[in-house]
């Protein structure tokens, strides 16, 4: 562990000063210049951040948290000690019986409904409120201004931020991939591996394989994580109280309510974490099914 430690550091160390030695070049200078690390935003795209946009980034959040758990669990159980059984007919059964499944994989299926239709609601918004063009690049000039970022981030250079009025090119790029390319391949993924997949559906099943949802659904998770990583600590070292505000109070102020906001929630995630054990699952799934060990 302290090997692996040291190697990050030291990696990490010769990225900063390469870049930073890049700076000092005359051609990277005039790179900055011309694309300083945002594209504008079009004329009719909103300013500031709406309130229910700060609750959907709790509930996304909140979620996703509580999938990875428990998809972790059922990646790493061998031998569940617990399972559920459907009461009535449904799509999850085998040669005309209910299938008997995990209570960790009840749990994460679970979470993964409300997710989509918290997703679902989302988009929605986004789309009905025109904060969509926040998040959609609008223009090929964004790629070269997510590399200008990038490499002003890596010199420890970092950035102007105003995520009230306007991301930068690598933010949008990143919100960008996680809403329209990562949620969306985690359900195309787990909904093939759900028992909810036809199996009689031969000529799908040969286009889509169940070996190559595993093989993605994965590394998607494993983005997921890294995503919530780096956008916790640029939240935290960019203007923490800006930023807390800006998504949990829907203000542009520096005041502590956002702060309080999302210490609240973050209180939440914390218990939902520890209850999420059998003790307090298996009553919520015998609503819906049959447990047994």
């Amino acid at each position: 562990m302290a090997v692996a430690i040291t190697i990050a550091v030291v990696a990490l160390a010769a990225v900063v000063l390469f870049a930073q030695w890049m700076r000092t070049l005359p051609a990277v200078q005039d790179f900055l210049t011309t694309y300083p690390g945002q594209v504008e935003l079009p004329g009719t795209a909103p300013v500031g951040l709406p309130a229910w946009l700060g609750w959907q980034h709790f509930l996304n959040a909140f979620f996703i948290v509580l999938i990875i758990r428990s998809g972790w669990l059922v990646r790493t159980t061998a031998r569940p000690k617990e399972h559920w059984t459907r009461n009535n007919t449904g799509p999850i059964r085998t040669k005309g019986k209910p299938t008997k499944i995990s209570l960790n994989l009840w749990f994460h299926l679970s979470l993964d409904a409300l997710w989509v239709l918290n997703g679902i609601i989302f988009v929605v918004l986004l789309f009905i409120t025109g904060q969509w063009m926040r998040i959609v690049p609008t223009s090929w000039d964004v790629v070269p201004n997510a590399l200008s970022a990038a490499l002003q981030y890596a010199s420890l250079n970092w950035p102007t931020e105003n995520g009230w009025v306007n991301y930068n090119s690598l933010q949008v790029l990143a919100y960008f991939s996680i809403v329209f390319l990562a949620a969306p391949l985690a359900l195309a993924t787990g909904l093939r591996m759900s028992g909810a997949w036809p199996k009689n559906a031969t000529t799908l099943n040969r286009i889509y394989p169940v070996e190559a949802a595993r093989a993605i659904h994965f590394p998607v998770m494993l983005y997921f994580i890294c995503f919530v990583i780096v956008h916790v600590a640029l939240v935290f070292t960019t203007g923490a109280l800006h930023n807390l505000n800006h998504m949990y109070a829907s203000t542009d102020g520096a005041g502590w309510t956002g702060f309080w906001i999302f210490a609240a929630s973050l209180a939440v995630m914390v218990a939902a974490w520890f209850l999420a054990r059998p003790l307090f699952l298996r009553p919520l799934a015998s609503l819906t099914g049959k447990v047994s060990k």
